[in-house]
Formats: C-alpha cells, sequence, structure tokens
C-alpha cells in the first residue's frame, strides 16, 4: 500500500488588527495634500455704477440723525393769520427775531459794563463826582434789566426747540401774532396775561 502523504494544513494567519493601528490607517489614509484655494476674483464694477464716498455718507446720516435744517425766509416774510398757527415758517422768524434780539441785548450790555468799569476816584469835584455816581447806580439797574431779559429770550428760545413756542403756559391757547410780534417772549395770552395781573394786585392788596 502507498504510504499516505501527510498533507500539512495551512493554518491560515489571521492577523488582529488593534482598533487603535486601524484608526491611524484610516487617519492617514483619510489625509489628503492640501490644495491651496485660488484667490477670489474680483468680480468686476458694472459700467455706471457710483461710488459711494464715505464723507458724503457720515454727512446724510448726521443730517438723518438729529440736525435740522434751517429755513431760508423771504426778507419781506411775515407771520399771517390765514397760515397754520406756528408752522416751520412762522417757527423760524420767531427763531430768527429773538436771536437778533439777544445779540442787541448783549450789545448793550457790553456797552453797560464798560462804562461801570470808569474810574470816579480822579474826579476832584464833589457834585460832578455824585453825578457819576446817580449814573453809575442807574447803569446797574438797566444791566440787570438786560440779564433778567436774556434769560427770557434764552426760555423762548428753549419753548422753539420743545415745540411748545407760542402757547399759552396756563390754558394751553395759541397765543395771537398780534402780541408775539410786540413780545416775543410772551408766555402768556392777553386775557390771561390781564386775569394774572389781577390777582396780583388782590395779593398785594391784602
Amino acid at each position: 500500500m502507498p504510504k499516505k502523504k501527510n498533507i500539512k494544513k495551512k493554518k491560515k494567519i489571521v492577523k488582529k488588527i488593534s482598533p487603535k493601528s486601524g484608526f491611524a490607517k484610516r487617519r492617514s489614509l483619510s489625509k489628503k495634500p492640501l490644495v491651496k484655494r485660488k484667490a477670489l476674483s474680483k468680480k468686476p464694477v458694472r459700467r455706471g455704477a457710483k461710488k459711494v464716498n464715505k464723507a458724503t455718507l457720515r454727512k446724510k446720516t448726521s443730517v438723518i440723525k438729529g440736525s435740522k435744517r434751517r429755513l431760508r425766509l423771504q426778507k419781506d416774510y411775515k407771520p399771517t393769520k390765514s397760515e397754520a398757527f406756528m408752522n416751520p415758517m412762522q417757527v423760524e422768524y420767531f427763531r430768527q427775531k429773538l436771536h437778533k434780539w439777544r445779540k442787541a441785548v448783549l450789545q448793550e450790555s457790553s456797552e453797560t459794563l464798560k462804562h461801570l468799569k470808569e474810574e470816579t476816584s480822579g474826579i476832584a469835584d464833589p457834585s460832578d463826582r455824585a453825578t457819576i455816581e446817580t449814573e453809575h447806580a442807574l447803569e446797574l439797574r438797566t444791566r440787570d434789566r438786560q440779564r433778567k431779559l436774556l434769560l427770557k429770550i434764552d426760555q423762548a428760545l428753549e419753548r422753539i426747540d420743545s415745540g411748545i413756542y407760542g402757547f399759552c403756559e396756563v390754558t394751553g391757547a395759541p397765543i395771537s401774532l398780534f402780541r408775539l410780534e410786540a413780545r416775543p417772549i410772551a408766555t402768556m395770552s392777553i386775557e390771561a396775561q390781564e386775569l394774572h395781573e389781577k390777582k396780583e394786585k388782590v395779593q398785594n392788596n391784602d
């Protein structure tokens, strides 16, 4: 009998791959060479498209935010009853009127101050000295009146800015244009002013 050849069974060797080494291989495979991105090409500017200037844009935004443009009045403009009461034209008219008045009062006040600074010590004659002192006392009173008037003018300008100028502070009714023309710092209508003066007289008599 022929001898049976010993057939050696080849054992299949299965290499176990550890999870770490497998992850490393996957990671190495997933890594791809970096490709430089192409620089984005700038879009061509359309013909006719206007470039926005930053300076002009700032000016526009500042105007929108708060700065109100002043109206230009005609030289012969005067408020009339046919117009809406305290429309923008009338408000600007009285604003300019108050500013002119304020400027004139400041000019007078500076002149009064110059007179007050004059020295009286060099005058020998007592009568001349007395007359100058009385003049100075009158100028002091004038300066005090000017100071109070400037305060009232400033208050009227504040009422214009707050949008309540021209309305009676007692009744809330419109003050007549005739009264405002004569006295732009008026805060009460004629009727309310008369009633106020009567009350003051009664209080003084008591």
